[in-house]
């Protein structure tokens, strides 16, 4: 289910040709990709109050229905508002519910090492990204931009037909949010609570740095010296190593402490901002702004099994929607910040430096994590 819903990332390869049949400028669709963001994260935190009010098999069908149906008015848009209400407002919704209702889904069953799985699944989306990057650039050549998002319709179909038959298969029961007992309750909420906020700050630090280097890669290392052929090898690698680290973040904290690795995660990307600033060079743009993002990824994995871990498992998906807003904050901060200095300047060693800043300050917030899991009790008593 996840990895059609990927593509959402690779909306960058759709641009020219849809500039060419809407006859829309290039910021005009850029918005539509900022749009699709805030629409995701509003999906994200729709789908958590269905919980236990709708079959589990039925939501998946309904969400992928949904993220299809937006994604067919997208490809026979005759305008850019059709395609913002297609694209912008209900594939990313549809794709934003389908993304938690199958994390709660996975998460629904007995876990004693949730990390990985969560890892996993949020590695699907930069995976889906790599896939449909591609895909949809043999597409464009091959049959056209409204046919190649006709495909992803059929795509998402197919794959949202299938994960609804396993849903059903495996039997799988989604529970309303759990509530604590009365004498427990405040402690355990407070507690919750800052953890919550801890979370989301990480997880926004983080995403801030990762993302600016996500959306600006190719122009970050050839404003650093490189040639083409380093910025399309920085592209691939940087997506490529994103993915591998949300899988590896979930699979750490199956081991370690959640704070530790946290912290870890964002002292190499600080590390890596550091050498940059003081040996800027092409060799060292690829590898240091990968290392960027590698603790951006560490810190998605570590995000999605950190929930798991501190939080009941009925209310796995209602924090993971909270957390995304974090998400979507990270999108329209440093990286249209980096834009901004970049103007200014010319270059990107300020937004490197401030990424660093970012960096910092989780390696600090992360050292406050609870240091022990909670379990999938409520009746645990909370830090």
């Amino acid at each position: 289910m996840s990895l059609p819903l990927g593509s959402v990332y690779a909306f960058s390869v759709l641009l020219a040709p849809l500039e060419h049949v809407l006859n829309a400028s290039r910021s005009e669709l850029a918005s539509v990709f900022g749009i699709s963001a805030v629409f995701f994260t509003v999906g994200a935190n729709l789908a958590p109050p269905l919980f236990g009010r709708v079959r589990a098999p039925l939501l998946v069908a309904l969400t992928a229905a949904l993220a299809g149906a937006g994604v067919i008015i997208a490809a026979v848009a005759a305008s850019l508002s059709w395609l913002i209400v297609g694209y912008g407002l209900l594939f990313a919704t549809g794709g934003g519910m389908a993304f938690v209702v199958v994390q709660q889904c996975v998460n629904a069953g007995p876990r004693t090492r949730p990390g990985l799985v969560n890892g996993y699944l949020v590695s699907l989306f930069p995976l889906g990204a790599m896939l449909a990057a591609p895909a949809f650039g043999l597409g464009i050549d091959w049959v056209g931009v409204r046919q190649t998002l006709a495909g992803l319709a059929v795509a998402i179909g197919l794959m949202g037909t299938a994960a609804t038959l396993l849903v059903a298969r495996a039997g799988v029961v989604l529970a309303g949010s759990s509530r604590p007992t009365v004498p427990q309750g405040a402690g355990l909420r407070d507690g919750r609570r800052a953890t919550f906020w801890k979370l989301f700050t990480i997880f926004f630090l983080a995403a801030s740095a990762g993302l600016m280097v996500l959306s600006q890669a190719a122009a970050m290392v050839v404003a650093f010296g490189a040639g083409k052929s380093g910025s399309l090898l920085a592209t691939t690698g940087i997506t490529a190593a994103i993915a591998a680290a949300r899988l590896a973040g979930g699979w750490l904290i199956d081991r370690l402490p959640v704070p530790f690795v946290a912290a870890s995660a964002q002292a190499v990307a600080l590390f890596a901002a550091i050498a940059l600033t003081v040996m800027p060079s092409a060799e060292m743009a690829i590898l240091t702004l990968g290392l960027i993002g590698v603790g951006y990824g560490l810190i998605s994995g570590v995000t999605a099994g950190g929930v798991a871990s501190y939080w009941p498992k009925a209310d796995y998906g209602r924090i993971a929607g909270r957390t995304y807003i974090a998400w979507c904050l990270a999108a329209i901060s440093l990286p249209v910040l980096a834009g901004h200095l970049y103007d200014l300047t010319g270059g990107y060693e300020m937004s490197v430096k401030v990424a660093g800043i970012a960096n910092l300050l989780a390696v600090l917030v992360a050292l406050t994590l609870p240091w022990r899991k909670r379990g999938n009790s409520t009746s645990d008593p909370g830090p």
